[in-house]
């Protein structure tokens, strides 16, 4: 396993980050547990989870899950960089009780905490901007907490370019650190995030770290997978992009790799990548991610998947000039 430094910080973390969101919903939690002592033997030691995920009814869960991992000990807590998520309504009809105010950050850090069975989370990210929040009371919540230890990183989620601009300004203002990571919705066929996101991250010294990298499975292969009989999922979005996908997978074909393995290898391949989000469900799923970090990609790739899913220049040249 390679490792690399989290944005402009010390910390070091796997080149894959291992997503947890189908843990309970999806995943059993025994099974769960199999694939996270997995993760560890392949050398994955960077996980990303969410206060609310678990499922309808069930927020909180996964991290429960989670957390029962934790206390079965073997330095399973030690040997993991934890990331976890705070803005979602969590699932009661009182006020405060998801967003970025000050009271929600307290009280949903400490029930994550309590959940995961840790005294603190190595990356703690803002699930989505919130609007009307002020960024001196989400800054002062977070240095609150950093001060109390129970949490070391701060990053960001699904933020705009301007978004992180502005928290960082923030930050600045009051000597703290800042955003050190922003998850987006990355992959070959969702490419926005190179108008703005990106250069405003590559600016302040945030690494990124992709979720969806295979468009919610498209770029897994889906037309073979069709064409050999498997049940189509996502059936209008591989019409809207098949001649994409066709080019796609016979370049994969011509290059001996599958399909996903490539478009990771595509996203591990970017300066700005520090880790995409990989969600197994199952084992074998998690030893198919793990195939990508073998995959290279020389100029001569690289340039013919820019030609099938084409980029973004950074704004305001792609539209402007």
């Amino acid at each position: 396993m390679d490792f690399t430094h989290l944005g402009r910080t010390g910390l070091r973390v796997s080149r894959l980050c291992l997503g947890t969101m189908n843990f309970g919903p999806l995943t059993s939690e025994a099974d769960s547990y199999a694939i996270m002592d997995a993760a560890h033997d392949k050398g994955i030691n960077f996980f990303d989870t969410a206060n609310g995920y678990g499922g309808e009814g069930h927020r909180g869960r996964t991290e429960e899950i989670i957390g029962r991992w934790f206390a079965q000990g073997g330095e399973r807590r030690e040997r993991t960089v934890l990331a976890t998520k705070v803005y979602g309504d969590m699932g009661n009809d009182w006020p405060n009780s998801g967003r970025l105010s000050a009271l929600s950050i307290r009280r949903n850090l400490d029930a994550s905490l309590k959940r995961l069975q840790t005294d603190y989370v190595d990356l703690y990210q803002f699930h989505h901007v919130d609007r009307d929040t002020p960024w001196e009371e989400i800054w002062q919540a977070l240095e609150v907490a950093v001060a109390q230890g129970k949490v070391l990183y701060v990053g960001s989620s699904n933020f705009a370019g301007w978004h992180i601009a502005q928290a960082q300004a923030a930050a600045a203002q009051r000597d703290f650190l800042g955003l050190v990571s922003e998850q987006s919705k990355y992959s070959l066929l969702t490419r926005d995030i190179e108008l703005e996101v990106i250069p405003a991250a590559e600016h302040y010294g945030l690494g990124i770290i992709p979720w969806s990298p295979l468009a919610g499975g498209l770029l897994g292969g889906v037309i073979r997978k069709a064409n050999e009989g498997s049940r189509r999922q996502q059936a209008d979005a591989i019409e809207r992009h098949r001649a994409e996908l066709e080019q796609f997978e016979s370049l994969a074909a011509d290059l001996g790799h599958e399909p996903g393995d490539v478009a990771l290898a595509w996203l591990l391949a970017q300066p700005a990548v520090t880790a995409p989000i990989i969600g197994p469900r199952t084992m074998d799923q998690l030893d198919a991610a793990v195939r990508a970090l073998d995959v290279n990609l020389d100029e001569k790739a690289l340039a013919r998947l820019d030609e099938i899913f084409p980029g973004y220049k950074t704004a305001p040249e792609h539209y402007a000039w």
